[in-house]
């Protein structure tokens, strides 16, 4: 096999504030053979989520920052096209943790084979993926909720929040979705069968999503923060749940901004015997045989439905990434680097 160049996308700068272009770097590399027990792959499909944000900063975290000039990190779906490892073969679809670029050579750890057949790969990215098994764990392990009860999701329209909303429909629970502008709002009430829904953009959201919680807020996904959670936060009832996934509204914010406003939160978690809890989906891993058999009878029974966001070219990816922080994708956000 002739040599092949990798296009990658390394981290350039640790930026300041918000991301912007110049932190990313396109590189075009040699890429050789893989050694024994190593397999070379082809990247298909790269996910893009939030959670990169936080990588790309040298602040200790629940993992390693992305160092300056390596690769972005980052799911991946890939092709298999030259094997010295005697568990896999030239041509097998496989999911990976490749990053941002067009090649990779693996030892084969962590790699999970995909069956074309039973799924589109993508939905390994996606809604049978890392982002559907972070709602699925984070809603039924920390939120728990009961047949009656009121979840509330922000980033309702996106791979998580969808998940969250329709998994709590599914327990019996009534869902009200928190989304960006009119068309994502009429997705998740139209299309994924939420009970209601608020668009945050809305200039007396507090108060529509006062009127959508009549009874108050039993679970609380959290995956936005903000000003979203200002308004969320006296909605919750007596023992209410608040799974906190993702604070997207926050990641360009430093820590010691602002005033402080600890004091009368932690009053009030006392007052009325909330439970806040942050997680890691890895964390719930022995979950994870029974999240990939509901789930995909869920998806085969019309139960759950998704949306993706695809967009061609690795080179793409730095665009697309500022936008996913700005809420500008609709749907689970990736990257088709080659087909």
């Amino acid at each position: 096999m002739s040599t092949l160049t990798n296009t990658r996308i390394v981290l350039a700068a640790r930026p300041q504030g918000r991301p912007k272009q110049s932190d990313f770097r396109v590189e075009s590399v040699a890429i050789g053979e893989p050694g024994e027990g190593e397999l070379l792959l082809q990247i298909l499909y790269l996910s893009l989520d939030p959670y990169m944000r936080g990588r790309m900063n040298a602040a200790r975290s629940y993992a390693k920052p992305v160092e300056i000039d390596g690769v972005m990190e980052g799911g991946t779906v890939a092709r298999v096209v030259k094997s010295r490892h005697a568990g896999f073969a030239e041509g097998d679809i496989v999911l990976s943790h490749s990053g941002w670029q067009s090649f990779a050579v693996s030892d084969g750890v962590g790699l999970r084979k995909l069956d074309p057949a039973a799924a589109p790969v993508t939905t390994a990215l996606g809604v049978l993926g890392m982002p559907g098994f972070t709602a699925y764990a984070g809603l039924l392990t920390i939120g728990r909720p009961k047949a009656g009860e009121t979840v509330v999701v922000a980033a309702a329209s996106g791979a998580v929040g969808s998940a969250v909303g329709q998994i709590a429909r599914i327990k019996g629970a009534r869902a009200v979705g928190i989304a960006g502008g009119p068309e994502k709002c009429a997705f998740v009430r139209q299309e994924l069968g939420f009970d209601a829904v608020v668009d945050h953009r809305a200039d007396n959201f507090a108060e529509q999503l006062k009127v959508a919680c009549p009874g108050g807020i039993d679970v609380y996904f959290e995956n936005v923060g903000g000003p979203v959670w200002d308004a969320v936060f006296p909605l919750l009832n007596e023992f209410a749940r608040v799974p906190v996934c993702g604070l997207i509204a926050q990641y360009n914010i430093p820590a010691d901004s602002g005033a402080d406003r600890l004091p009368a939160l932690m009053q009030q978690v006392l007052h009325r015997s909330l439970t806040i809890r942050g997680f890691i989906q890895r964390e719930f891993v022995d979950q994870r045989p029974a999240f990939y058999r509901e789930m995909a009878e869920w998806i085969a029974s019309g139960r759950v439905r998704y949306r993706e966001d695809i967009v061609d070219g690795i080179g793409n990816a730095p665009q697309a990434f500022l936008g996913l922080l700005e809420g500008k994708n609709f749907g689970k956000l990736i990257v088709r680097v080659a087909r």
